[in-house]
This record gives C-alpha cells, structure tokens and sequence, in this order.
C-alpha cells in the first residue's frame, strides 16, 4: 500500500510543484526558464518520465485485480480511511484496473496506457513544452561521447526513451501529428525500434505504436524490409570486425601504457563500436520484445536472425571480451590517473638534469667527452633545462604547448649544431626528447576518457536481457573454469547499471539510497549465485563418485593394523579417481542443501501396510547415504581450502529444523512463512516438495511411522526391556535401538526435531481430549449425576466406603459409553510420552559420550540456577532472573538438546478448573483395571488381545494429564485411589478373602509407577495408602 500512496504523493508534488512555478512562487524563475537550465530540463523531463514509468511497472507487476483487491483491503482495515485528509478516493482513481495483463497472450486494452495516464490530469503545456525539449536538445549531453553519426540513436537512447513515454501523456501526437513523429522518428528511431524504457524493461514500437496512425506511419520507413536488411547486415559485420580487434587488444602484453596513451581515439572508438553492436543486437534479438502471436513481429526477428547469422554464443563471447577489455582499460586508466602527477614531475626532472649535463659537457671542464668548449651552447643547454623546470602542471593546457616548442628546439640544435657526429651528445638529447613527449603523453591522461567509457559501457538495457545467456555462461564454466575471470569483468559491467537508479537519490541525500541500493544490489548477487551455481554442481557430479567410493569401495583402516596389509588398506587405486578442486562456499552449500533434502524427501516415504514395517531398513539405507556425504565433505575438507564439517553441520541442521518448523506449523494457527522462517534463506533455499500423505515433509512421515508401529493398540511396551512386542504374536516390532539408529542417521538435530514435533502432537491431543472433557462429562446431565451421588457416597476421603464394590462399579457401569474415546486420548498422550523419554535417553547417552564436558556443565549450570530460584522463593531479597533475561529460555534449549529434561515434568497446555476432574479419572483407572493382569516378569499386561490396554502408556496419559491441572486435583486422584484399595482390601478382610484381589494390585502398581515416574518421595503414596498393604502387596510380587 505505501507504494500505491507514494506513487500519488509523487503526482501530488509533482503538479504542486508547476503550480507553484506558474503562480511565480520562485520570484524570477518560470517553467520557461527552468527548462532553459541544463539541470532543471533534465529535472523536470524525468519527473514525468518517472511518473510514466511508474504506473507502466505497478500495472505490469502487481495484476489490476490485485490492485483493488489490495485497496479495498486496506480501506476495510485501516483506521485512517474515515480521516479528512484521506486520499483513498484519488489514489483508487489513478490505480484501478487498467484491464492490461502481462501474461502472455494477453491483448491490449483499447486506448491503453493513454487513459491510464490521464486518469489525473497534468498541465498540458507542461508536458508539451517538455516534449519540445526532448524533440530538440541533447538534455545530457551524451552526443560529445559518441562522435559518430551512426551512433546517434544509441547517443540518444535514454532520451528516447523517456520521449517514448511522456508521449502518451500527449496522445495526439501519436494519432494525427505526422511530421513532429516523421522528426522524432528520423532522429531516435531511424535504425532500431526495440527499445529499453527502464532498467531492462523492453518495448517493440512496432506493436507498441500499432494503435496509432502517425507513429505507425513515421515507423514505416524504418521497419522496411530493406532497412531492416541493411542495419542487420552493418551490425552483423561491425560485430565480426571489432570481436577480431578486441580479441587482439586483450593479448597478452599487448595493451602496455605506451600503446594506450598513444591510442586513446582508436580504442575509444573500438569500445564504442562493441557497445553499440551489443545493444542492437541483444535488444532486436530478444524473445521478450517479441510477441510470439504477432506475424509480422516474427516475421522482422527472423530476418534478423537470418540476415545477422544470429549465434547467441558468439554474442556472449562479444560481451564477454568487450567487459574484459573494457575492465582491464579502466584499472590502467585509473592507475595512471592516480600516478600521473608523480611521473609527470618525475620526467621533468629527469629532461632537466639532462640538459644540465649536457650543458657541463660544453663547458670543457669534463675530460673525458671530447668535445670542445662551446659557451653558446652550455649557456643555451642551461636555459632549456630552467624552461623544462619552469613547465607548470596545474596549467597543462600552456605546459603541453611549451613541452611541443622545446621538443621542436632540441630537433633543431641536433641539426644546425652538427651533433650528430658526438653519440653521447644525440643520445642524451634523444633522451630529453622521449622524457618532453612522456610528460606530454601523461598530462593528456585526463579523467574524462574514464567518463566516456563509463557512459558507452552503459549496460542498463541488459538488465534482465542477461538472464537469457545464463545457460550459456554456465556451460562456458563447465567447460573452461577460466570464464569465471571474464564473467567477473561482465558482472562489473552489469553493475554499472546501478548508477541509473540510484544517481537523482544520491544527489538528493536521500534516506533511501540505502535501501534502493541494497535491492539493486541483492539483485545482481543473487543473479550472480545463479550463474556461478555451476561450479558446485560440477564439484557434487564428483562428489557423487567421491561418495561411491567412500561407502562402497574404499574399507574403513581399523585401529590396529599389520604392516604387510599396509598395501592392501591404501587403496590407491580407488582413493585417486577424483580430484577436486577450490570451490565456491556458498554455491557448495546451496547444491548439499538441494542434495541432502531431496535424498531425505525420497528415502524416508514409507508404506503403512508393509509388515513388517519398513521404518529401520530405510533408516539403515539414509544413514548409508548421509554417511557417504559426511565423509565426502572430509574427504573436500582434506583438499579444499573450505570448512567442510562446519558446513555439513550447519546446512543439515538448517534442513531438519527448516522441516520440523514446516511440520509443527500445520498445530499453528498464525504459520511461520518461508520469508519469517531463520532456517530458511533467500540465497542458499532449502526446497519445499509436495507432501505424498498427511505428513508436509519427512520428519512428519517419519514421526507418523514410529507412532504406527508402536500404536498401544497393537503392541505391547515392556519397560524394563524399552522394547515394543505385538499383542499378538509376541514378536518384538523394536526396541530403544530405533532411536539410536536415528541419531546415526539424522543426528541430534534429527532426534530434538521429532522431540519438538511430538511435543506439538501432545498438545493437539490434550486440547482435543478437554474438549472430548466438556462433551461427555460436562454436557451430559445423567453422568454429572452419577458423579454426584458417588462423590457424597465416598465422602469423607479419608473414611471407609461401605459397600465398596457396588458403588464403585455401579458408577462405571453407568458411565461405561464414556471411557472408550477417554482411553484412546489418554493412550495417544501416554505413548507419545514414552517416546519422548526414550529420545531424551538416547540424547543424554549421546551428549554423555560425544561430548562429557558440554553434559557435566549444562548439569552443574542447571542445579545451580534451580538452586538460585529456590533460595530467591525462600527470601525475595536473593537474586531471580528478570522478565528481559533470556537465560532460562537459552538454557532449557540446550538441556533439552542433550537429554537432560524430564518429559513428564513439562507443562504442555493452560487449563482451567473443571469439575469432577480427578473422579472422572479416577473411574476411568479403575475400569480399566479388569483388562489387565499381573505378571512377575512384565509387569501388568493386557488380558485380551482383543480390548487391548497398553499398561506403561495408561500411566504416562494420566501422569501428563494430571500434570496439566493444580496440584490439588493430583492429590484428590490419589486420594481417591487411596480409598479405593482401603475400602476393598476392609471389605476382603470382613468376607475373609484371603488373596489380594487382582484390581488391588492394579491400583497399588500404579502408585508404585506413579512416585517411580514422578521421581517424588514415596510418602505421597504412602498418604494415603497404610504401610502394611504395601508390605502385603510386596509379598504378592
């Protein structure tokens, strides 16, 4: 939206502005003379431009439906559409739909974009008066930079493109002034007519002046056939001349400084002459500026194509060699500008002392030079070498004639004085000469050849024309990594392009220069990433056999060996197939990314009706595969100058938490975007793939996997053993062993990934059972008065209930339609507990054993704190840390990194009271009682396969659940539990039943797993239960 509104305000300004002006705001100056002022013609013709512009690209970009969609968006939401000064009704006016579309096909509104640019109306002579401006004058002056005529087009060309868009502003000219267009024709469009309007933005005139009968008719001429021929032909052979003089220059040795000073005109000329050809051929050539529907735009392009012998690699190859030749006169020009006024004196010194020496030559006092005395000579000798010292640098222009006049001055001594016989003397006049003409040459190097190549190396237009040569470069790459040396100097060139944007910001001090830059920038680094993303590919096509070799071919050494298999452990053979080499970083870890999650993607898709599961197998094969990888960056590590271990770990943990961040957000309601994401990145992306089931990527399908195979439905969890049996055929379906398996695989980050998923699973499935809560206990009348009469049946807790067993299970007989989606929740929780507790195991034995110290000092930093917090409890007056501080939250990452938590401590969701909460639990524990059994060796295990209740995951379910709620409904649970064996075991004691029944058992293991679990002090249970049924009870087991 604050686009919308800044294109407005531009408008708003702009007109503000020229009002201002007519109204004589600025005593002396009107739109007259500001348009006679070189800064201010240029000003006020790219204000309109940019207008222009700015409504063609907002209309190509960002679709006309969009637009009001956006509009009527904002003005529902935003709390300033009521406001007086509201321009919402003037910004809906200029940026509704314009019916253009920019898919292809598309046809063009009629009328369009005329009306689109006079939905706000401008002064007329304004833009009349800057249309005469353009029409006549060379508002920057670019004709100084380009000599030729045949170049006067492309000297022109900004100005065309700005006259191209200010004349829609002015239609009619378009439609019936037949010999202002024949003029502005014959002076911009004479020998092209795809142009560049903004930043690589192409237009045909052929389709785009369709519409209209004086420019359609002014383009006549230009778009005949036999021009056509005739410019295609020029610029066809102009290419293959200056291609061979430019591949000359860039020899090496060939452009020395002598040769350059010397030839300035010429190679100017060759660069004008390379540029030039680029841009008409890359333009008139470009799929983007012809419409495919169109015939006769087809029919032009491929008369062009044909005529030029249109190859785009030779193209390439142009532009290559001309950026390299162009880059290497620059950096000479710069060093010699940077030099020129220390070899400048540095000569005339030299001709100075010269001419001294000559002149004490002629004095007769030297012995032995053998010539005469000669005082006219000595004297004039003198008074040249104070001339050459007397030359003024600051003055060159009166410098370089006098160095011409003593240049001519030595010439004529040489001949009228007879020198020529003394060697000694012709060589040291010689000597002088080459040191005047040196001095003339460098006072001739001037900063504004440097301006001139800046201004024909203009590749502006390429801007997004360069994106159709990227397959070439990158084949160019693969077959000669040297390319990249001239790519660079194309990439600098391309960079130039930067200036047209961002030089009006600069010059205004605007606070958006940096952000603008930074886009502009971004854009060509990323452009840049792209192209060079070739070299990594190449370097993983090795990597691949590397990998090979590494897990198929080449044997692990073993710790110990004997010197006679020394040989046959070397390998030599295998280990040198493959030589890598220096290797971009950022491009390697986009291609590993790339690599590693599709390998992941592909190799953990399971099928849930395998039997038996195929979980560990594809495990066993992933962990093959990213072992292979993993030891191939060792191996790059060995040989290239990068990091390789550092980067496996950063972009492999990057993938798993980019995909577990993916896969908790479908528990989300606000989700993390890919651009709000940190594991995500703009330059090195990790890739999305289409999900193959309920799961978004592989960490979920995974996650699903474990959470089938070990379903309590089916299986059976032995604690004692951390292993899962099936109910029915008693085979083991796996073990603690899995876990280890996917640490080898996926790494710790792979295990705290399904961690964090499983604690978002947990809280669906608590939030999912306290609605499951309300509807079967807090809507249903006759369950809350079931509830009733048993809770004042049983009360006190603390007494005896008389009749135990009938109104225990007269309760649960009466709520019996409640308790089978009641222990499905409870299951699911108690399971998902279970394996979080087996990956806190295997992360802590991991942290344990890979990194001792890391596990000591998290352990001792988590007391100490815990510590800390206690003792502030006991007396505030003790530090605690504050809001602001981020330790704990940094802390508990870590702890939780390496095991060092207990799953069953953790708070998952905010709950409010809800009534009967701990009887309804309690009921539902002592109905399931029945289903199970006690058995010496396994604990309690489920009677029927058929009503299968999964002891371990009943107690977690209820433990997490419980934990959930105040203490105090944990308290009254027990309590409840408590009275319940008390109860049974007085009623077994008045019949004289002498065995402790199988549901007393049931109870008193549970409070047994619950303090073991809970790691609490045994007295809880022991409060509520006496000490001699424990005793009794220990006797049974």
């Amino acid at each position: 939206m604050t686009s919308f509104v800044s294109k407005y305000f531009f408008y708003v300004f702009t007109s503000r502005y020229l009002d201002d002006l007519s109204e004589g705001i600025y005593i002396q100056q009107t739109l007259e003379t500001v348009l006679l002022n070189e800064d201010g013609k240029q000003l006020l013709c790219e204000a309109l431009y940019l207008y222009g512009v700015m409504l063609l690209v907002i209309d190509q970009k960002i679709e006309g439906e969009v637009r009001e969609r956006m509009l009527v968006s904002y003005y529902r939401y935003s709390a300033a559409r009521s406001s007086a000064d509201s321009n919402m009704d003037d910004i809906c006016k200029l940026l509704r739909s314009t019916g253009y579309s920019s898919q292809p096909g598309a046809k063009r509104p009629p009328n369009y974009p005329e009306s689109y640019f006079g939905r706000v109306p401008i002064s007329e002579t304004f833009v009349s008066m800057v249309i005469g401006r353009l029409r006549s004058d060379d508002i920057y002056n670019q004709v100084s930079a380009y000599p030729l005529p045949e170049h006067r087009s492309t000297a022109l060309a900004n100005q065309a493109a700005m006259l191209y868009v200010i004349l829609y502003f002015e239609p009619s000219i378009l439609h019936t002034h037949q010999a202002k267009m024949r003029e502005i024709v014959d002076k911009y469009f004479p020998d092209n007519w795809v142009i560049s309007i903004y930043m690589g933005i192409t237009v045909n005139l052929a389709d785009a002046w369709e519409p209209y009968k004086a420019a359609k008719t002014a383009l006549n001429n230009t778009l005949d056939l036999s021009n056509i021929k005739e410019q295609t032909n020029r610029y066809a052979s102009v290419s293959e001349r200056v291609h061979s003089q430019v591949q000359q220059f860039l020899k090496e040795g060939y452009l020395r400084e002598e040769l350059v000073l010397d030839n300035i005109p010429r190679l100017l000329n060759c660069l004008r002459d390379c540029n030039v050809t680029i841009r008409w051929l890359m333009l008139h050539t470009a799929d983007s500026a012809c419409d495919p529907n169109n015939k006769r735009l087809r029919q032009i392009k491929d008369q062009i194509l044909t005529d030029s012998k249109y190859n785009p690699k030779i193209l390439f190859q142009l532009l290559l060699d001309t950026a390299q030749f162009e880059f290497i006169l620059k950096e000479m020009f710069k060093q010699m500008l940077s030099e020129k006024q220390a070899k400048w004196e540095h000569h005339k010194k030299e001709g100075s002392e010269r001419m001294m020496e000559l002149a004490d030559v002629f004095s007769g006092v030297k012995p032995l030079t053998r010539v005469e005395k000669n005082e006219n000579l000595q004297a004039w000798f003198r008074e040249i070498s104070k001339q050459i010292l007397s030359l003024n640098y600051d003055d060159s222009t009166a410098a370089g004639r006098k160095t011409v006049q003593l240049i001519q001055a030595l010439e004529e001594v040489q001949e009228f004085h007879q020198l020529e016989s003394n060697l000694q003397v012709c060589q040291f006049l010689a000597d002088t000469r080459k040191f005047l003409h040196q001095m003339i040459r460098t006072i001739n190097i001037k900063e504004e050849v440097l301006i001139t190549m800046q201004i024909i190396g203009d590749l502006s237009f390429a801007w997004q024309l360069i994106d159709s040569f990227t397959f070439i470069m990158q084949e160019s790459i693969r077959v000669n990594p040297s390319m990249v040396t001239k790519l660079r100097a194309t990439f600098l060139k391309l960079a130039s392009a930067l200036d047209l944007p961002l030089l009006r910001i600069n010059q205004a001090n605007s606070p958006d220069l940096l952000s603008v830059s930074q886009y502009y920038s971004g854009e060509l680094v990323s452009y840049v990433r792209k192209v060079l993303q070739i070299i990594p590919e190449s370097m993983f096509t090795s990597l691949l056999k590397i990998i090979k070799l590494q897990t198929h071919d080449i044997i692990e050494v073993p710790t110990r060996l004997d010197k006679d298999k020394l040989r046959d452990y070397a390998q030599l053979g295998p280990r040198y197939e493959v030589d890598p080499k220096q290797l971009l970083e950022d491009g390697i870890r986009k291609e590993l990314v790339k690599r590693v999650a599709l390998a992941l993607h592909r190799g953990l898709i399971f099928n849930p009706r395998a039997k038996p599961s195929e979980l560990m197998p594809k495990l066993k094969d992933m962990g093959a595969t990213m072992d292979g990888f993993h030891r191939s960056f060792e191996y790059i590590q060995d040989y290239v100058n990068i990091y390789g271990l550092k980067i496996w770990q950063e972009e492999v943990s990057r993938i798993i938490n980019y995909n577990v961040e993916q896969e908790c957000n479908n528990f989300l309601r606000t989700k993390i975007q890919d651009w709000q994401s940190m594991y995500q990145s703009t330059h090195i992306p990790i890739p999305k793939f289409t999900p193959v089931d309920e799961s978004v990527t592989f960490i979920g399908r995974l996650c699903r996997e474990i959470l089938r195979i070990t379903d309590p439905k089916t299986t059976c969890y032995i604690d004692q053993l951390n292993t899962w049996y099936d109910m029915k055929t008693h085979q083991e379906v796996t073990s603690s062993h899995l876990f280890s398996e996917i640490q080898t695989t996926l790494g710790t980050f792979g295990l705290n990934g399904l961690d964090r998923l499983l604690c978002f699973m947990i809280v669906k499935e608590l939030q999912n059972f306290l609605g499951l809560f309300q509807k079967l206990v807090l809507r249903d009348k006759a369950v809350q008065d079931t509830l009733k009469a048993l809770m004042s049946a049983i009360s006190p807790l603390k007494g005896i209930v008389a009749n135990a067993n009938k109104t225990y299970f007269s309760a649960i007989a009466k709520t019996q339609k409640i308790w089978t989606p009641y222990l499905e929740a409870i299951m699911k929780v108690g399971q998902m507990q279970v394996l979080r507790q087996q990956i806190a195991n295997e992360l802590n034995y991991s942290c344990r054993f890979d990194s001792k110290h890391l596990a000591a000092a998290l352990e001792n930093l988590n007391k100490a704190i815990l510590a800390d917090i206690e003792a502030h409890y006991q007396d505030p007056s003790l530090p605690y840390p504050k809001e602001d501080n981020t330790l704990l939250y940094e802390i508990t990452a870590y702890l939780e990194a390496a095991g060092i938590h207990n799953p069953l401590n953790k708070i998952y969701i905010t709950t409010k009271r809800l009534p009967y909460f701990p009887v309804v639990n309690f009921l539902f524990l002592i109905a399931q009682l029945p289903k199970l059994q006690y058995n010496k060796n396994l604990g309690m295990v489920c009677r029927k396969p058929t009503d299968p209740v999964d002891w371990p995951p009943l107690v977690l379910g209820l433990l997490t659940l419980l934990k959930q709620f105040h203490s105090r409904y944990t308290e009254q649970f027990l309590a409840l539990i408590g009275q319940f064996i008390r109860s049974t075991m007085e009623q077994c004691t008045s019949q004289k039943i002498p065995e402790m029944p199988a549901d007393i058992v049931g109870a008193l293991l549970f409070l047994e797993d619950y303090v073991r679990y809970t790691k609490l002090p045994r007295r809880v249970a022991e409060a509520h239960v006496p000490n001699f049924i424990f005793d009794e009870f220990r006797t049974v087991l």
